[in-house]
């Protein structure tokens, strides 16, 4: 048995991966069923932005607080990567954070679709490229990071307001809508809702959000005084409550 598999048969890390499948689910199924319903209901594309992020950072609020004590609520490759980097997750554990993100992610979506009578299998039509938009990306990728790695010493509460605010304020802010999340970016190219992205531009954004997770966490543990380094243990321990809070849209 690989020490891959022998992780992922302890209990504290079977409820992480699920809490981190739900929660992502739950995160995509807001930005996508919420995207529909402010498309069902005004044609006015600011409205509709204007209703997208007060649901995707009020959900993403809630969903922190739902997980963190679980599996730190990171929702987000690209957050699971920083925190890899940092030694707060083994590189084992994360290895397997990623493809439950992704999993859930997909599910997210196509419970939108079910809920709003949309085809469950269908694919982005939005495009999304440029050198403006994978620019966006980076920042919003980064000054996620920043609000995480700034506010964990705050405890739980204060983070998860936080990270709610920070997305929700990105969304208006940046170029590219703030997507910031690899897992969420392949989730949303399978909807052609108004939150979607064509699949032909999807894997720019998620390199950017890879590649701006890689160079900000450098960037941030000199800026914080962080030590970046392995987790010195070979066993899952579920983060603490109060430490391990993190998220993205």
């Amino acid at each position: 048995m690989t020490s891959a598999a022998a992780d992922a048969r302890e209990p504290g890390l079977a409820r992480a991966l699920v809490a981190e499948a739900l929660g992502t689910a739950f995160l995509v199924c807001g930005v996508v069923g919420s995207g529909i319903m402010a498309q069902r209901l005004t044609h006015d594309m600011a409205l509709m932005l204007l209703c997208n992020a007060i649901a995707t950072g009020a959900v993403l609020t809630v969903l922190i607080l739902a997980f963190a004590s679980l599996s730190g609520a990171h929702f987000n490759p690209a957050v699971t990567l920083s925190f890899a980097m940092q030694g707060r997750i083994s590189r084992r554990a994360a290895s397997l954070y990623v493809p439950a993100q992704i999993a859930g992610g997909i599910l997210g979506t196509w419970a939108a679709h079910l809920m709003f009578g949309l085809p469950i299998l269908a694919a982005g039509v939005t495009a999304r490229t440029g050198v403006g938009q994978w620019f966006a990306e980076a920042v919003a990728t980064f000054g996620l990071l920043t609000t995480i790695v700034g506010c964990c010493k705050q405890g739980r509460t204060a983070t998860a307001a936080a990270v709610g605010l920070y997305i929700g304020a990105a969304y208006w802010f940046t170029a590219s809508t703030s997507f910031a999340n690899p897992a969420v970016t392949i989730a949303r190219a399978l909807t052609p809702s108004f939150a979607g992205i064509r699949p032909a531009d999807a894997p720019a954004f998620v390199a950017v959000q890879f590649a701006a997770a890689i160079l900000g966490t450098a960037l941030l543990a000199w800026l914080f005084r962080m030590r970046l380094g392995r987790r010195s243990s070979a066993q899952f321990k579920p983060p603490l409550p109060e430490a391990n809070v993190a998220s993205a849209a």
